[in-house]
């Protein structure tokens, strides 16, 4: 614990060392990984000049995720930040609440900005708890955000506010391209030219969304389709697009039957999730992670049910998805 309070206030004390965002300060740390770096020398509470953002533009590019130590804004200059790599995408899930009658401003569910979610463990009464409508206190399976809507967020960037304090809901990040460039032959074979319907029944804890039935077979699931892989628009790369997965009836893979789509879905699930092609952040207050939904899933480990976890997350609007076929 000693060692993670150091960690903390080295962070912090390197933050407000910087004066302004420079290109001089500038430094961008890689994890070693499949996939993700630290960006180092940076106040994001400052304004960022046009060549440090064009900086953090090809840096996000580079390495699919990004992420700053020991920050400290508000939701409007997390909206700033956000900004720098394009405009907002309203979170898709605030619509099923707001159609069962939540309330904006609620401290623990829908924030005053559209693109601004709120993810916590919070219940009602202020306390942590395993289930509370959203994703609660419960494990994350790898997913890619929002790939349930007709266009889904280029990216999206979470801010940690409060973090259990003995671990858990540690957040990992995998690299899709790599997966798609090292898929089998035959898998590459057997995708082409596919695409799946994307169930948007469940969020991404298996937690039935407000107002939502539960498909009980594949015709009842609702949702976009889109192409099993994907171009991504700025690096020109091929990336495979899973998005998520729940119990059956959920995605499916069009023209197949469910024994065979069910089956190579399976293959494709294995192989993209591997644990060569993750890196994992462990939280601490202050944290800002930037992924890139184009070429990334991630994945949540399961929280203390009795430590505080809340963390603001916003999404960046993307562009439809284009297939390489």
């Amino acid at each position: 614990m000693q060692a993670a309070s150091l960690s903390t206030v080295t962070t912090v004390t390197a933050r407000h060392a910087v004066t302004a965002n420079t290109l001089a300060t500038f430094k961008v740390v890689p994890t070693g990984k499949a996939v993700g770096a630290e960006i180092q020398g940076m106040d994001l509470s400052l304004p960022i000049p046009d060549d440090v953002k064009e900086a953090l533009r090809q840096a996000w590019a580079e390495h699919m995720v990004v992420y700053w130590r020991g920050q400290k804004i508000d939701d409007d200059q997390l909206m700033a930040v956000s900004g720098v790599f394009g405009p907002p995408h309203e979170a898709a899930a605030r619509k099923y609440h707001l159609n069962v009658g939540e309330k904006i401003d609620n401290e623990y569910n829908l924030s005053r900005h559209p693109s601004v979610s709120i993810i916590s463990n919070i219940g009602r009464d202020g306390k942590p708890v395993m289930d509370n409508g959203g994703l609660g206190s419960y494990e994350v399976v790898w997913h890619t955000d929002n790939s349930y809507v007709k266009t889904p967020p280029a990216g999206s960037m979470l801010y940690s506010l409060e973090v259990p304090t003995n671990g858990g809901g540690d957040t990992s990040f995998n690299n899709q391209y790599r997966a798609y460039d090292e898929l089998p032959d035959d898998l590459k074979r057997a995708i082409e030219g596919k695409s799946q319907v994307h169930d948007s029944s469940r969020n991404s804890a298996g937690v039935l969304r407000p107002g939502v039935t539960l498909p009980t077979k594949p015709e009842e699931v609702e949702g976009p389709t889109h192409p099993l892989v994907r171009v991504h628009p700025v690096t020109g790369r091929r990336a495979l697009y899973l998005g998520r997965r729940r119990v059956w009836p959920s995605n499916y893979i069009l023209g197949l039957s469910n024994t065979d789509s069910e089956a190579l879905l399976d293959k494709l699930w294995a192989h993209a999730t591997q644990e060569k092609y993750s890196w994992t952040h462990n939280w601490q207050v202050g944290d800002i992670i930037l992924w890139d939904n184009r070429c990334c899933m991630h994945y949540r480990t399961e929280i203390d049910v009795k430590q505080r976890r809340v963390m603001h997350r916003t999404t960046i609007k993307g562009e439809v998805v284009q297939a390489p076929w």
